[in-house]
């Protein structure tokens, strides 16, 4: 293949892309282009870079179609979530209300009984993992929880030994003199 034309302009634009960037993509990108113009061979870039050729002539193609923007690496696209909007919300309504309001026997959520519960609701099942993403993604954080005993004790009785207690505490030990 033929060297590409690059003018003054593209060449110093390339350049400044190049060392101005912190993602090692662009870097790679701009520098494809840039070999090609001096009239390196795809192999040869694609050896000396440690990709692939094809990757060459991927980054080739989107330079010549969309300049330097097309050296960007776009989202790579995925499947889509199966998060729905309606799944989102129900996860959200779920966080925001106490689990005994809705019926458990458990105060606190975990990302197991938050996917269980959700299961339940909407049919949808996801890994422990996947729902902890999905609560980060909704902008909850989670953290694990401390067992207490409130709510669960007789609070009264809690009370009045908590009083028995501090006064024992105040309290000076006796003394007693040894018998002579």
């Amino acid at each position: 293949m033929a060297a590409w034309k690059l003018s003054s302009q593209e060449w110093d634009a390339l350049d400044e892309l190049r060392f101005s960037t912190t993602d090692a993509r662009l870097f790679r990108s701009a520098t494809i282009i840039l070999m090609t113009a001096v009239g390196r061979s795809k192999n040869s870039i694609a050896h000396d870079l440690g990709c692939s050729p094809a990757t060459v002539d991927n980054v080739r193609q989107r330079y010549r179609r969309n300049g330097l923007t097309g050296l960007r690496p776009g989202k790579p696209t995925g499947r889509p979530s199966e998060a729905t909007a309606e799944y989102r919300a129900a996860l959200r309504l779920a966080v925001l209300t106490q689990p005994q309001e809705l019926g458990y026997g458990f105060s606190v959520w975990s990302a197991a009984r938050l996917g269980a519960h959700l299961q339940r609701r909407t049919g949808i099942a996801f890994s422990e993992n996947h729902v902890r993403r999905l609560l980060r993604e909704e902008g909850f954080s989670f953290q694990r929880p401390k067992h207490t005993m409130k709510g669960k004790r007789n609070e009264a009785a809690y009370a009045n030994a908590s009083k028995e207690l501090e006064s024992l505490k105040k309290k000076p030990l006796p003394t007693t003199r040894p018998k002579c």
